[in-house]
């Protein structure tokens, strides 16, 4: 294989992959020059991208592994109600990432990823502020308020902890610690029930499913084209270029490839010695309607339950669900996240549910996401950020498209290599 130095640079690169992360790379790749095709095997925001909070929060972007995760215990995963899943028939290779994901869950695994993340999170903004001076025609909007809230002071100790050892590690985070009244004076969204809070400054949100479909259309208008119904099942370095094969016969060569499928990112990448596994963890929402519409988002973390409101609706979003990808649906999970909701908000009707929807976020067992290049110095993986590809997306678009083009890798990308 020609060492990365005397590969030139690529002028005809295929993304497969339609969600954030690989329309943010195809995206800033047409910024540099290159001729993009992004293939996908169902369509734009089909994945991961569509139906998740949409949250733009890199004050708390944290690593997935972490200490609290242990103290759940399997009677507690085991429940069809926990905000953590795990089915009871697991396989080999869910039973693999499950021990990796617990080897890292110590503080000290949780300090190292973290300090991975902070390069990332400083920048994370500087993706969407590129991508609305270029012209997408989706908005992220600043969170006039973004409130964590609890039950009682003793639950919000938690979160209060950890935003301690984010600061520690290096991040910045502004927040306000509340009474019950002072965060119901916030936001009248929140019941009686609530009786302590924290609220976050500096984070943003957007419509998730409008702005993946937004950003499509500015890739397609830049003159790329956007392939759905393609199934990739072969992708062969050839030594002077890549071939690239669908379930349907479609055969095209090209001069560098990114790997952006989310949770099936092993499925193309493992020859190229993409070894880590990556995991589906579901998660779950739908849609209500409620009398006071939120400013902005309203979490609640000992339940694990995100609420974003979009347009005249609020979107009710959670669960941690580790099964296969494709499985179907589960009722169980949304009455279980409406049920976990329902004492805490005031004014909303949880049985009015629309947009009923499941999404496998793909997660790996440290916690980290894969960017970079792989055994093969025209193939490039782009994923298994876990719950951080909304916010995260185009910034990694953005720093992939730099090493593709130039072959060096940007620093912040250091700690993701695929290969690790």
């Amino acid at each position: 294989m020609p060492d990365v130095e005397h590969v030139p640079a690529p002028q005809r690169v295929a993304v497969i992959g339609a969600g954030m992360v690989g329309l943010a790379t195809a995206w800033f790749l047409e910024e540099r020059g290159v001729e993009v095709t992004v293939l996908d095997r169902t369509g734009v925001a089909a994945g991961a991208s569509w139906g998740n909070a949409g949250w733009l929060t890199p004050g708390i972007t944290t690593p997935l592994p972490e200490p609290a995760v242990l103290r759940y215990g399997l009677r507690a995963v085991l429940s069809p109600s926990s905000p953590v899943y795990v089915p009871p028939r697991a396989d080999a290779r869910l039973l693999r990432f499950l021990a990796g994901f617990a080897r890292h869950s110590t503080p000290a695994k949780w300090r190292a990823a973290m300090r991975a993340y902070i390069p990332m999170n400083r920048r994370a903004f500087e993706g969407f502020d590129a991508l609305a001076a270029g012209g997408i025609a989706s908005v992220t909007h600043e969170a006039k308020s973004f409130i964590a809230a609890y039950r009682t002071e003793a639950e919000r100790s938690v979160l209060l902890d950890e935003l301690g050892h984010i600061r520690a590690a290096g991040q910045q985070i502004e927040f306000d610690v509340l009474t019950g009244a002072e965060a119901r004076a916030v936001e009248p969204s929140l019941s009686d029930r609530v009786g302590a809070a924290i609220r976050l400054h500096g984070q943003r949100f957007i419509d998730p499913g409008h702005y993946v479909h937004a950003l499509a259309a500015s890739v397609r208008a830049r003159g790329a084209e956007l392939v759905t119904g393609a199934d990739v099942v072969t992708v062969r370095d050839e030594g002077a270029g890549i071939r690239v094969v669908t379930s349907a016969g479609a055969d095209e060569r090209y001069d560098a490839v990114v790997l952006a499928t989310g949770t099936w990112l092993g499925d193309l990448g493992r020859r190229f010695g993409v070894r880590t596994v990556v995991q589906a963890g579901r998660g779950y929402s739908f849609s209500v309607p409620i009398e006071y519409l939120p400013a902005g988002p309203v979490y609640f973390p000992a339940q694990r339950v995100a609420c974003t409101p979009l347009g005249t609706r609020l979107r009710v979003a959670g669960m941690m669900e580790f099964r296969s990808a494709g499985a179907p649906l589960d009722r169980r999970r949304v009455r279980a996240i409406a049920e976990a909701a329902r004492p805490l908000l005031r004014g909303a009707d949880l049985d009015d549910r629309a947009d009923e929807w499941v999404g496998a976020r793909p997660c790996t067992p440290d916690g980290l996401p894969l960017i970079g290049r792989t055994r093969s110095s025209r193939v490039f993986a782009a994923g298994g950020h876990g719950m951080w590809g909304i916010t995260l997306g185009p910034l990694t678009g953005k720093l992939l498209a730099e090493q593709i083009t130039t072959g060096r890798q940007p620093a912040e990308l250091h700690p993701f290599d695929p290969l690790r």
